[in-house]
Parts: structure tokens; C-alpha cells; sequence
């Protein structure tokens, strides 16, 4: 490759990246999506055959894979001829992937039909089409996730229990010490190369606490556009793994991987800004809350139940949803008031939001953040109400989400006005890949079945 043509083409990547490379040859580059799931998919090459393409293919059954990798067959014409998508490279999502041998570059891509077209039911895709009404309306949402995970001892039987790792003292962490600095230090090593390779990817980590289970960590993100966010949570959860790997331990964001300790979320704090002035469309003049505020309240007050299968995708997410369980099970709303399913944090008036706590850490960040960004929309669209906020705790409150993924699946099917705003292609997709995954979840027999009704009944 001709020496003027690398330098143009480094000049397309992010300056964080071409700091960390400093001088050095990309060795290979990762050419990633996401899949339904959020699974990262695509195809590695040496940085000499990637500068020559200027897309490449995959086949569009990418999309209609189970989380156990099945295939889901659809009512679709010619599905099994695998027909191929275009993949063009967004350099803007262009990082490091600071954990390989090699000097590599990573990036995700932009999935288009033969015409130029997006893929209506890629993830990514998804969101930017909500984004888009968004700004149809002059509006640009603004969201921050919240991000939980356990970091566990190695589990390489599938039949054994979940367990927390062992320390740096050398003692395994079996105690709940929320916000525990000590317990932060008893895994710094983790934290520490979660750092460095944030760093090394252009990753602002806004801050890192201990969470409220044995060996549970808490990262949150700055403020900033849906889509950009959605992509550092897909980046995240790989680097969040490495990170551990390197340090004998896994790294898990299953949403309750232990039946003692509490599950793990991703709040998403949101709001929205007028786009010709930059000002918080859920604060007035007087830093008082606005119409628009109080619809976006209500819209996710009312929708989100029929989106809850995207915030909670899989049958293990409904286990977080336990009274008392540090989990919503209600949408009720109140200021700084973290029993309900709907928070509005302290703040000064151009920093108003509203924190959806309902989301697990299991979810796929694209199809997470289209849905409750869909719900906020549907209302102020709608102009609906919310209910009064509540003062106290909420966990007493009805029940407002679905028992379990079968149920939160019939509630999707019955919403057409979700199913206009996520189109009818994603929609339909979706609803069946999840069935299948219940379908086939329902065929194993656990061990509770085992030890209780073997010989009892």
C-alpha cells in the first residue's frame, strides 16, 4: 500500500485511535455488527485487504439466530438462499482493540441491501429510525446507560452454581457491600485493565462502583447521542470481558446469574433537546418541568409493558423482577425515588431526566434504547398524561410488567403503534426468534424438577 494512501486513510479513523496506535502498523482489522442478541458478528482480514475493499458481505441470516445459535425459520421468501448485506465501515466507530496480540482496529459497520438501503431489522438500524422521528419532530434525545455486571469465579460447568471470584486477599467475595471501596480494591486488577483499555479506546468511564451483589461492579456512562452510546455499551461489554479474562475471573451480563444476590440492570437516563436551540425540552423558562416532560413520563408509563421483551429479552431477565428485589416491578414515578420503575434523579433544571430502571444488563443496547426512547416518543406524540408521582416506597404498587418473556411477547403483538414506530419487518422477526427461544428453553428439564418431583409426585 502506497505510503500516501495509508497516511489518507489513518486520517479517516478517530484521534483517539491514531494516538494509541503511535506510530505503529494495524496489523488486522475487525469488521463487527451486532446481531438480535447484541452478539458481536462479522470477519477479521489484515489491514492491507481491508483498505482495498470499500465494503464487504455478510449473509442476512445473521439476523435470524437464536441467543444458542439456532436458525428460526420465517415467512420469508427465499430465506434459506442466505442472500447477502452490504457492509460499509462507519470510521467514526473505529477503536483499538487493546487486548489482542496484534496491533488491530476495530469498527463497526453500517448494514445496507444491494440498493443502499439500511436493513430494516439490524439492531443499529432500529435505533437510528427512532432517532430519525425523533428529529422529524426537532427533538434530539440524550440518553446515559447505566451499566451492571458480576464479575465470577470460572464456570465451566453449566450444572454447577454461579459463585463470586476470589479477591486479592485471597478470600471469596460472599458479602453485599454496596458503594465498598474496599471491595472495589478487592478487584482492582479487573478495574484497572477496564481503565486501561477504556482509555486506549476512546472510552470516557464517568464513574465505578461496587453494586449491591457479591463481586457486582457498576459503570456508568456520560450523557451523549443514542446511537454513539449504544455502540461504547456494545464495545463495553467485550472489553468488560477481556478485562476479566485477563484476570482469571468471567464477567457476566446475564441478568440474574445468582439466586441470592440481586440482578443486574442498565438504567437509561433520558432527555430530550430542542435541536435549534440545545435547550432540555423537559424544563420551561422558569426550570420548572414542562408538558413535554410529563408526556414522555406517561408514554413510558403506558408502552413500556409492551416493550418490556426488548428491556428484558430472555426467560432468566424475569427473575430480577421480584418484590424487593432491587428491581422495579411497577412504572410508577417520583423525584430521586429508587423503588419505582420510573426515576427522575436530582438535578438542576437543564439537566431533567428520567431514568427507565427497568432495563436488565442482558439486553441488546441498540434494541434497548429504540424501545424506551420509542415509549418516551409515543407519548409527547400523543400528548398523553402520567399518573401522580408517588411519595415513598413503591414496591407495593401492582405489578405492572409481565411475569415472564411468553407474556411480554403477547403484549408486543397486541401494540401497533410500537410496531409503527419499530417497523413491521424488525417486529415480526423479533417475535419470532424470542418464541423460539422460550420453545426450546421449555424442552430442558431443570434441577429443581429433579430434586422435587422425581419421587414425589
Amino acid at each position: 500500500m502506497p505510503a500516501d494512501s495509508a497516511i489518507q486513510f489513518l486520517d479517516r479513523l478517530p484521534e483517539t485511535f491514531r494516538e494509541w496506535l503511535a506510530g505503529r502498523r494495524i496489523e488486522e482489522v475487525e469488521c463487527v455488527i451486532a446481531d438480535i442478541a447484541g452478539v458481536s458478528r462479522g470477519k477479521a482480514m489484515p489491514y492491507a485487504k481491508f483498505v482495498r475493499e470499500d465494503r464487504m458481505f455478510l449473509p442476512t441470516s445473521i439476523f435470524h439466530q437464536t441467543i444458542a445459535g439456532d436458525y428460526v425459520d420465517m415467512d420469508i421468501a427465499n430465506q434459506w438462499t442466505e442472500s447477502d448485506m452490504v457492509l460499509k465501515p462507519d470510521y467514526d466507530t473505529a477503536t483499538a482493540s487493546p487486548w489482542a496480540e496484534d496491533v488491530t482496529l476495530q469498527v463497526i459497520h453500517n448494514v445496507e441491501d444491494l440498493a443502499g438501503r439500511p436493513i430494516s431489522v439490524a439492531p443499529r438500524n432500529v435505533l437510528k429510525r427512532v432517532v430519525e422521528l425523533y428529529e422529524e419532530e426537532g427533538w434530539r434525545p440524550v440518553v446515559a446507560p447505566e451499566m451492571e455486571f458480576y464479575l465470577i469465579k470460572p464456570n465451566l460447568n453449566p450444572n454447577e452454581p454461579i459463585e463470586p471470584p476470589v479477591g486479592r486477599t485471597g478470600r471469596q467475595m460472599v458479602s453485599r457491600q454496596a458503594y465498598s471501596m474496599s471491595a472495589v480494591d478487592e478487584y482492582g486488577k479487573v478495574i484497572d485493565d477496564i481503565y486501561e483499555f477504556a482509555e486506549a479506546q476512546g472510552f470516557e468511564i464517568d464513574t465505578i462502583i461496587q453494586e449491591g451483589g457479591a463481586g457486582q461492579v457498576e459503570i456508568n456512562l456520560l450523557h451523549g447521542d443514542p446511537i454513539k452510546l449504544a455502540d461504547q455499551v456494545f464495545f463495553f461489554k467485550r472489553t468488560i470481558r477481556e478485562a476479566a479474562l485477563r484476570n482469571n475471573c468471567f464477567a457476566t451480563f446475564m441478568a440474574k446469574p445468582m439466586q441470592e444476590e440481586p440482578g443486574s440492570a442498565m438504567h437509561i437516563h433520558q432527555s430530550v433537546v430542542d435541536i435549534r436551540t440545545g435547550r432540555n425540552i423537559f424544563s420551561d423558562a422558569k426550570g420548572e418541568p414542562t408538558k413535554a416532560f410529563y408526556s414522555f413520563l406517561a408514554g413510558q408509563q403506558r408502552h413500556i409493558p409492551t416493550v418490556v421483551c426488548m428491556l428484558a429479552p430472555y426467560v432468566n431477565s424475569y427473575r430480577r423482577y421480584v418484590p424487593h428485589g432491587s428491581a422495579p416491578i411497577n412504572l410508577e414515578w417520583g423525584p430521586d425515588n429508587r423503588t419505582t420503575g420510573l426515576r427522575v434523579p436530582i438535578s438542576e433544571p437543564h439537566a431533567r431526566r428520567i431514568e427507565n430502571r427497568v432495563v436488565g444488563m442482558d439486553c441488546n443496547p441498540y434494541l434497548a434504547l429504540a424501545a424506551s426512547l420509542a415509549c418516551g416518543y409515543l407519548g409527547m406524540k400523543s400528548k398523553l398524561k402520567p399518573r401522580e408521582p408517588v411519595a415513598g416506597e413503591a414496591y407495593h404498587r401492582p405489578r405492572a410488567l409481565p411475569r415472564d418473556l411468553l407474556a411480554a411477547l403477547d403484549l408486543f403483538e397486541e401494540c401497533p403503534e410500537i410496531t409503527a414506530v419499530l417497523g413491521a419487518e424488525f417486529c415480526s422477526l423479533y417475535k419470532a426468534i424470542k418464541r423460539d427461544e422460550v420453545e426450546t428453553f421449555l424442552r430442558v428439564i431443570s434441577p429443581w424438577e429433579r430434586d422435587h418431583l422425581l419421587l414425589n409426585v
